[in-house]
């Protein structure tokens, strides 16, 4: 694997874990911080973001939670330009969760890092609308749509499967002429999973074979954690860092979240258990 990911204006050491920051800009944020959905809000929290030690921030102006109703790309650009802006000067990469290839052509003139595709690159368009960039893309496995994808999710082998649609989206990206050293992979935690399929995933994430290919993981305050713990999404936060954990421990090279200082210092503390290095 290599040790680099193309990111945009960086390039993205991935020798140790790095943290993704959550930045929502929606009213209906699963998580309970939906006070971020005014641009101002949304800034100051992702400024925070990076004083609790974020590497990267992940912007989303549309809710993928199970059930959440479409957005209107005009309406999703809306929500997410003026952060964009805001942000651009902070010193870290900046990624947008969006599927629509329209908001992808934006948002990259806009200055933007990485795409971050709960469909995996598969509407019309999106290909083409990254090709030329020199954007990082995070492409993920989601089993139907969010607003149906959790009422009766099956498979046959949810690893196999898994492996199998990342790989298939690997290999048309790199038709297209993209560069392996911009794409990260993503399970698709919660998104179209049983709980128990949740967990085998976590639990046998090397299984899943990335075939070199690095892996962005979110579990922040799902479903899978609440499942375990019995708490809502805003209580989450101590099993949401072990999840974050057993992610790292299993290969993980982001770790996308909505609580950084308390996941960077536990992955701080991981590390100097693991390394015998204190940074």
């Amino acid at each position: 694997m290599s040790s680099n990911l193309v990111c945009g204006r960086f390039e993205l050491t991935l020798e140790r874990p790095l943290v993704m920051g959550i930045v929502n800009v929606t009213p209906d944020s699963f998580s309970n911080i939906s006070t971020h959905h005014s641009p101002d809000f949304a800034i100051a929290h992702a400024r925070q973001l990076i004083a609790d030690g974020a590497d990267i921030l992940d912007i989303g102006g549309e809710s993928t939670r199970p059930g959440a109703e479409p957005v209107s790309a005009a309406d999703e650009l809306q929500r997410i330009l003026p952060v964009i802006d805001g942000l651009l000067d902070a010193g870290v990469p900046l990624s947008v969760d969006t599927f629509k290839p329209e908001v992808m052509r934006r948002v990259l003139d806009a200055g933007v890092d990485m795409i971050n595709d709960i469909y995996g690159f598969r509407r019309e368009g999106a290909i083409e609308a990254v090709s030329d960039s020199r954007c990082g893309l995070c492409v993920m496995h989601m089993q139907g749509e969010p607003t149906t994808m959790q009422r009766a999710p099956r498979y046959d082998d949810v690893l196999h499967e898994v492996h199998d649609f990342l790989h298939e989206r690997v290999q048309v990206m790199r038709d297209a002429g993209i560069d392996r050293g911009r794409i990260i992979l993503d399970p698709g935690f919660g998104f179209g999973k049983t709980p128990q399929q949740n967990y085998l995933m976590l639990q046998r994430l090397g299984d899943i074979d990335g075939k070199g290919y690095p892996w962005l993981i979110g579990v922040s305050r799902k479903s899978m954690i609440g499942h375990v713990t019995g708490r809502l999404p805003a209580d989450r936060l101590g099993g949401s860092v072990a999840a974050a954990l057993a992610a790292v421990a299993r290969g993980a090279h982001i770790i996308r979240v909505h609580d950084v200082a308390a996941t960077v210092d536990a992955v701080k503390v991981w590390q100097a258990i693991e390394t015998g290095k204190f940074i």
